[in-house]
Parts: structure tokens; C-alpha cells; sequence
């Protein structure tokens, strides 16, 4: 009984050794975020202006198909805070810190669990965290680079008079660029959940194909919540990678099923 205390205070010991140091690393790059204000925010508010690199790219590709260029635009984003802007510098530089501390404080959790893993278990384990890991990321970039950009663009510029002018807030913009960002990234996890639940007997390859078309409908509709635009090229070009992955997914599950079935008849 002694040893059985012994060896749970022990882990205690090791879960609170590796809180401490995710959460130094994690201020440390926190810190650095808030210090570097300029670089951060130039990244930030990026997006705001037509100067973004989304809105060159979509801005030839339409030029090319329509012979015509969207114009130039800047929206202006306003404070109605007395402390606010400090605030949201504040939670901006944490959210950098956490995002850029992500790899670290995956790696110190799998380093704490996987003592109580068998070797097939770490291997699973491994491989679920880091395409998890990948595919969120991406899923963030893509939220940044594609949706985040056409829906403020969209939504920002819109107007039901030239009489009624937008004054977006930073809050508002902070906060729907972060929801979007985590949005993406848990859509991202697609595949990763559909491998996960082949392995468990949840999913099956068939039934993913047997309801592909309320998938797209499902897809399209995500889309378009996602990126209220009255332009079908933009509820395309985001529903398409949803699709993809929905595709993929499929392919994984068969993967997953067959391997499952494989093993279950040898043994």
C-alpha cells in the first residue's frame, strides 16, 4: 500500500514537474509575443488590408477569368475601450504564446502518458497526436490565409446604404479571426477522428460512401455559414478542402477497417 502511495505521489510529482514547465515556456513565448508588438500584429491585422496576399492572389485569378479587378480597399478598425487595446495586446500575445509552445506542451503530455502505454499503443498514440497536430495547424493556415481573409473582406466592406458606415471593433476582428482559426482546425481533424473511430468499429467506409451526398450538402452548408459571401467562387474554394478531406477520410477508414479485419482473423 505504502509503495502503491509512493509510486502515485511520484507521478503527481512528474504531472506537476511538466505543468510547470509547459506553462514557463508557454509565458516565456508569451512575453516575447508581447514584446515584439509591431511583428505581431503586422501579422495580425494583415487581413484587414487589400495589400494581403489572399486578395492579390484572388484579385489576378479573377482579373484573368472577368477582365475586371476588385478595387483597393482598408478598413479601419476602431477602440471603444479605455483599456481594451492593452487587453486584447495581452490576449493576442498569449494566444502566440500557446500556439508557438503547442509542439512542447504536446510533447511533455505524450512524455507523461506514454510510461503507461504498451509499445502498439505508442505507436498509435504517436501517430494520432502528431497528424492531429499537423492537421489542426493546417486548418489554422487555412483559416488565415482563405477563410478568415473573404469573410472580413466580405462582411467588412458590406453595406445596406452608403449612409450606414462600418466601424468594426479590434475585439471583433480578434475574436472572429481566433473562433474561425479554431474552427478550421477542428474541421481539419476530419481524418484523424475517422481513423480513430474505424479503429473502435464506430465508422465504416460504407457508410461514409452511402451518405456522401448529405455529407456535401452537410459540407456546403458549413461553408456557407463559415463564409456568408453572395460570391459562389469563394463558398467553393472553402467547401472544396472540406470535401477533400471528407474524400480522404473515407479512403483512411477502409485503411483502418481492413487492418482491423486483418488482425482480427489472424488471431
Amino acid at each position: 500500500m505504502d509503495n502503491d502511495k509512493q509510486s502515485f505521489w511520484d507521478h503527481l510529482d512528474v504531472l506537476r514537474a511538466a505543468i510547470i514547465r509547459i506553462v514557463a515556456v508557454t509565458v516565456i513565448f508569451g512575453v516575447l509575443a508581447f514584446f515584439f508588438k509591431e511583428q505581431l500584429f503586422a501579422v495580425v491585422l494583415a487581413p484587414k488590408d487589400s495589400g494581403f496576399i489572399t486578395y492579390r492572389l484572388f484579385d489576378v485569378i479573377n482579373g484573368m477569368v472577368t477582365d475586371s479587378y476588385v478595387a483597393d480597399f482598408s478598413i479601419r478598425l476602431i477602440n471603444t475601450g479605455l483599456a481594451e487595446q492593452f487587453i486584447i495586446h495581452m490576449k493576442t500575445a498569449m494566444y502566440a504564446g500557446v500556439l508557438c509552445a503547442s509542439p512542447y506542451i504536446l510533447y511533455q503530455l505524450f512524455r507523461f502518458v506514454s510510461p503507461a502505454l504498451y509499445t502498439n499503443e505508442r505507436k498509435y498514440a504517436t501517430r494520432v497526436v502528431g497528424s492531429g497536430y499537423s492537421m489542426f495547424i493546417l486548418g489554422v493556415l487555412l483559416s488565415y490565409y482563405m477563410v478568415f481573409p473573404l469573410t472580413f473582406r466580405f462582411l467588412g466592406t458590406y453595406q445596406v446604404s452608403g449612409e450606414v458606415e462600418n466601424m468594426i471593433t479590434l475585439q471583433s476582428y480578434i475574436s472572429t479571426l481566433v473562433i474561425m482559426s479554431l474552427a478550421m482546425g477542428i474541421v481539419f481533424e476530419m481524418p484523424v477522428l475517422s481513423w480513430l473511430f474505424a479503429k473502435l468499429g464506430f465508422l465504416s467506409a460504407d457508410f461514409m460512401r452511402r451518405y456522401r451526398k448529405h455529407a456535401v450538402i452537410i459540407i456546403l452548408i458549413i461553408a456557407a455559414i463559415i463564409t456568408p459571401t453572395s460570391d459562389i467562387f469563394t463558398l467553393l474554394l472553402v467547401s472544396l478542402p472540406m470535401w477533400i478531406l471528407y474524400e480522404i477520410s473515407i479512403y483512411i477508414v477502409k485503411i483502418a477497417t481492413t487492418c482491423k479485419n486483418e488482425i482480427t482473423i489472424t488471431i
